[in-house]
């Protein structure tokens, strides 16, 4: 299928429709899908989210990411999902190790957040990348974009090391990404085209130093070594309850995204409504070899954008980066809004597309 100028797609997760009520509680997802009445809701909150999509007529769809229980900090098990199904883990929410450092509004978020312990080396379990894409590309004609992560370098900042070989995060993050680069080249063996890293290990070195820029780097290269696959790395600036990372994003993208263009992504997915398009003008450094998805819907606010705004926004982008290298997305995931919220947004991204293509055209 042709994908046209600017694309529009979202970040990855979607508002649960509401009678989607059953939860995997850490269970292999295919334990889960023999009871037959999970079986067809699942099945059915995707088919209903990937219909929504191309109601509103998204050109690149995900799943919705209806595998995420409804965990804390709004987002879901963003987290939790890998903890429970990659074994050497201990899936009890412990402390996050670096809560004692926090101040003000990011002490209650660090406590959504949470803490992991590692108790023994760490192998694959049963994490069911390949079958949530099928599920999901069974259901259109359209791309279907394969979201993984939170990835390897974001997981290993929330360890506490209780038992296994690692001796630090450093460690921990390496011996992730290869459960990770295993699983995104089985998702390109059944047809995956567009995958997106989930990872904002980026923002580390804001706390740790600027020594771990280059530990940032290496990790995500070895993450997607050898994927065949258009690669898209989404870091965006905290999503708490639509609350914004103040310590861990200190300095915005402006401090930290020019560290990573040697970084081996076709695609920076960065959010820039919630912030009224600032620092967009550090695009216009961005190497040629590179894309921006560009978030021009705010997922942190519950007012529908009219299509006028999206539009104002896609232009703001175009002065600093030309078409064929932009994608139009949302901030970041969707699932804390309400379904009526989210589905207009979406409609109102499409059609803000339009306007600026009709302009272009």
């Amino acid at each position: 299928m042709n994908i046209p100028l600017l694309p529009t797609t979202m970040v990855g997760s979607y508002p649960r429709p509401s009678w989607f009520t059953q939860q995997l509680q850490g269970r292999d997802l295919l334990d889960a899908l023999k009871d037959r009445r999970h079986h067809e809701a699942f099945t059915d909150a995707v088919h209903t989210v990937i219909a929504e999509q191309e109601t509103a007529g998204l050109d690149i769809l995900t799943d919705g990411q209806m595998w995420f229980d409804d965990y804390s900090m709004g987002i879901g098990s963003f987290l939790w999902y890998w903890f429970e199904r990659i074994r050497g883990f201990d899936p009890a929410k412990l402390p996050h190790p670096s809560r004692s450092k926090a101040a003000g509004v990011d002490v209650p978020m660090l406590d959504e957040v949470g803490g992991v312990a590692v108790l023994d080396k760490i192998h694959a379990g049963p994490l069911r990348l390949v079958q949530l894409y099928e599920i999901a590309q069974g259901f259109t004609r359209k791309p279907i974009k394969c979201c993984v992560g939170a990835g390897p370098a974001q997981l290993s900042t929330m360890a506490h090391f209780k038992g296994g070989p690692y001796k630090n995060y450093h460690d921990l993050a390496y011996a992730l990404s290869e459960i990770f680069n295993a699983e995104m080249k089985s998702l390109v063996v059944a047809g995956a085209k567009h995958i997106q890293l989930e990872d904002l290990g980026a923002w580390i070195p804001n706390l740790t130093g600027e020594k771990d820029f280059a530990w940032v780097i290496d990790v995500v290269n070895h993450t997607i070594a050898d994927v065949d696959a258009r690669i898209s790395w989404h870091f965006c600036l905290g999503n708490t309850w639509g609350n914004i990372a103040h310590g861990f994003t200190s300095g915005g993208y402006r401090r930290i995204l020019h560290r990573y263009f040697d970084v081996h992504v076709h695609e920076y997915v960065l959010d820039f409504a919630c912030r009224d398009m600032a620092d967009i003008d550090i695009l216009r450094d961005l190497p040629k070899d590179k894309s921006i998805a560009a978030g021009v819907i705010d997922v942190r606010t519950l007012e529908i954008e009219a299509p006028g705004q999206v539009a104002a926004r896609i232009r703001k982008v175009l002065e600093y980066v030309p078409a064929e290298r932009v994608t139009l997305t949302t901030d970041c995931g969707m699932k804390q809004l309400p379904r009526f919220c989210a589905s207009n947004k979406l409609k109102s991204l499409v059609e803000g597309a339009h306007i600026v293509r009709a302009e272009l055209s």
